[in-house]
């Protein structure tokens, strides 16, 4: 049995595939102890560390390790593969004549882990999150056999809803979440607080301001000024290269191409890839070749702090990592609306509609 430290919370929670900790961020904000983690990828072990601590271990593949030694715990939380179902993962995976879905052997199937642990230890409630083309994968048989075994094999009350992190960070990201109880609590995604439409950030909320008020950001900044480092600006040769495959595809009727913005803008999606080109999400700048974004701001992108806070997220890894950490993570702050809206149900005794239902036919007898 791997031993969590003790710790006095209102509910206590494991955080599988845990990446660099956005659904965690989440809980931990509602009250919640993080008592058991895995993670297979060591530079986002690292990443985690650096932000949570070690007062537990954080375990690498899931596949290898027994139900019985993850901690009892009354929320599990899920951000499983998404490279097998997504609309990008497929298409490279059908070029390369490979299999995707749960035929992918590597990814595809570790979804039956998160089942084998829920399976085992009946948490009071779960959070799975994945892509949007989850729902439409195989033709939907996908996602047919994961609510199967949700609600009929573990016999959980489960909700789903795509939301866009549009409403939390200037950024389009549509991610599917999955919520079950062991309960009928009577939960429904529509009391998940979504900012209004007038409260959207724009990219100014998280682009390095070039005024020198930041100029303590090493190593993404440089100079007296905190002029955001030369690094970041695309080459004559690299801006050359992506404006002639834009062309290029335009005059075929496509829309491949980059993505130009300024501090007005909503910004792509943030992939993984990010690291090869940053052409998905290039800041304009005035008399120079555009610059990707900084780790910084991809932090600030995903939510996971914001511009001159108090505690800005540690990255203790290089660039390319980072963008791989960040295009591959939950936005932090769709994850604590989701846990807040969770929150009575998995901190309070809150009494089940199937329990208040016998109640209240056995005093009308």
């Amino acid at each position: 049995m791997i031993e969590a430290k003790a710790v006095p919370a209102a509910f206590r929670f494991v955080d599988l595939f845990a990446g660099i900790g956005g659904l965690r961020i989440g809980f931990e904000r509602i009250g919640g102890a993080c008592v058991f983690t895995s993670e297979w990828n060591t530079y986002s072990q690292k990443t985690y560390i650096e932000n949570f601590g070690s007062d537990h271990p954080v375990t690498g593949d899931i596949t290898r390790i027994a139900e019985a030694d993850i901690p009892a715990h009354d929320v599990l939380l899920a951000g499983f593969p998404c490279q097998p179902f997504s609309i990008a993962g497929v298409s490279k995976k059908n070029s390369l004549n490979r299999a995707h879905g749960f035929m992918d052997e590597t990814q595809g199937t570790l979804f039956f882990d998160v089942a084998r642990i829920i399976g085992h230890h009946r948490p009071r409630a779960f959070v799975l999150e994945n892509v949007k083309n989850l729902v439409s994968h195989d033709k939907g048989k996908t996602f047919e056999v994961i609510l199967k075994v949700l609600q009929e094999e573990l016999g959980y009350h489960v909700h789903f809803r795509i939301i866009d992190a549009r409403s939390w960070v200037p950024q389009h990201r549509e991610r599917i979440f999955i919520v079950g109880f062991r309960e009928d609590t009577g939960f429904s995604f529509d009391d998940v607080h979504i900012p209004p439409l007038a409260e959207n950030p724009t990219l100014a909320s998280i682009l390095h301001p070039e005024d020198g008020s930041e100029a303590a950001e090493e190593p993404y900044t440089s100079g007296p000024m905190g002029r955001v480092a030369d690094k970041y600006t695309l080459s004559d040769k690299l801006w050359g290269y992506l404006q002639n495959y834009a062309a290029k595809h335009r005059a075929k009727g496509n829309g491949f191409g980059y993505g130009l913005f300024d501090g007005s803008g909503v910004a792509r999606t943030l992939s993984a890839r990010y690291f090869k080109d940053g052409s998905e999400i290039l800041i304009a700048q005035k008399g120079r070749n555009p610059r990707r974004l900084t780790p910084r701001e991809c932090a600030r992108l995903m939510g996971f702090d914001r511009r001159g806070g108090n505690r800005p997220f540690a990255i203790p890894v290089s660039d390319t990592q980072a963008y791989k950490q960040f295009g591959n993570a939950v936005a932090a702050p769709v994850a604590t609306a989701i846990a807040e809206a969770m929150q009575p149900w998995v901190t309070e005794n809150v009494i089940p509609i199937q329990s208040r239902k016998k109640a209240a036919a056995a005093g009308q007898s």
